[in-house]
């Protein structure tokens, strides 16, 4: 079918060499940017988040969205955007109805004392852990596994923009990184109207690497204003960029729209990553090499300011509709 092959399966591990790969990884490097500049997605195999830590994670992420809802809610975000998130509670920009979704988020676990905390950058601190048997275990792992996984994808980016393979190494110290286990009930068979699990809209942040079960509901929209899916291929991780690539690439990168629709009958489970750079990394686009005589079209930001900005905005966008709306 053709929305099977509408993206490109691409295989990891020809990066792995880096800059001294040779051949293989110039050519994946040559294929993952033109998948960037044409969709802004692709499928990557042989990413190397062990298949044992993917199902534990999987089946304790389960084990959690099956509790009570007042269980869940024990461990709802506090300072740090961390933890269970009920439906209803978010809402992209723009979207007429919140998403049909549940999810719980963790990220970089930093103790009270860790300077980026003192500092107060937003984002920082401890994650809420539920009281499951071995869902710290597993979470923890899988955050391990996908990061070890985006910079690898990373040195691929940085092949493709002309740079040192480890270009981005020094900008994800600390990074930012949020590992979202999405839950998406069946939708009820008495709703009318369209209802999403996501609704369409793109990523704030730099990469994302989506594992999905076999459910499917991904849609992808392509170049002629058509939904097209982005089906589940076992083995492989779903790859798209976000805003803040785009604008780091200086517009080279397309950021693309995407949207869930769970019309399965069945529940759905999916877990994504957001692999973005240190708050304080700078993202300026006369560092990745642009031509002769090519303007920067947007001026330098840190990572985390551009972050808190979008967000800020949505969440002020969504305030004034919800207000709007009562």
């Amino acid at each position: 079918m053709a929305e099977e092959t509408f993206l490109p399966i691409l295989d990891l591990s020809l990066v792995d060499g880096g800059a001294s790969g040779g051949g293989d990884a110039k050519a994946f490097a040559a294929a993952l940017h033109d998948a960037f500049v044409h969709s802004g997605f692709c499928y990557i195999t042989n990413h190397g988040v062990p298949d044992a830590v993917i199902e534990a994670t999987r089946a304790k992420a389960l084990e959690f969205f099956r509790l009570p809802i007042e269980e869940k809610l024990k461990v709802s975000p506090k300072e740090a955007v961390r933890g269970f998130n009920a439906i209803g509670r978010t809402k992209m920009q723009y979207a007429e109805a919140p998403d049909y979704k549940e999810f719980y988020q963790i990220g970089l676990e930093l103790p009270a004392d860790d300077p980026a905390v003192l500092a107060g950058e937003a984002m920082r601190g401890p994650n809420q852990w539920p009281d499951l048997p071995g869902f710290r275990e597993a979470f923890e792992a899988y955050y391990r596994e996908i990061g070890r996984c985006g910079q690898r994808l990373l040195r691929g980016v940085a092949l493709a923009l002309g740079v040192a393979d480890d270009f981005f190494v020094g900008k994800y110290a600390k990074p930012l990184q949020r590992t979202q286990a999405v839950y998406y009930p069946p939708h009820p068979e008495d709703h009318e109207g369209e209802l999403f699990g996501v609704a369409p809209h793109t990523d704030y942040g730099c990469i994302t690497l989506l594992w999905q079960d076999d459910v499917g509901g991904l849609e992808v929209l392509d170049r002629q204003g058509r939904w097209i899916d982005a089906p589940p291929i076992p083995g492989t991780l779903v790859i798209n960029i976000g805003d803040l690539l785009q604008r780091w690439s200086n517009n080279r990168y397309f950021s693309n729209q995407h949207r869930v629709t769970n019309r399965s009958g069945r529940e759905r489970l999916s877990i994504a990553t957001f692999y973005d750079p240190d708050y304080s990394a700078m993202v300026d686009p006369r560092d990745l090499n642009l031509a002769p005589g090519e303007d920067a079209l947007h001026a330098p930001i840190s990572a985390g300011d551009y972050i808190m900005g979008r967000i800020n905005r949505s969440q002020k966008h969504n305030a004034q509709a919800e207000a709007f709306n009562s």
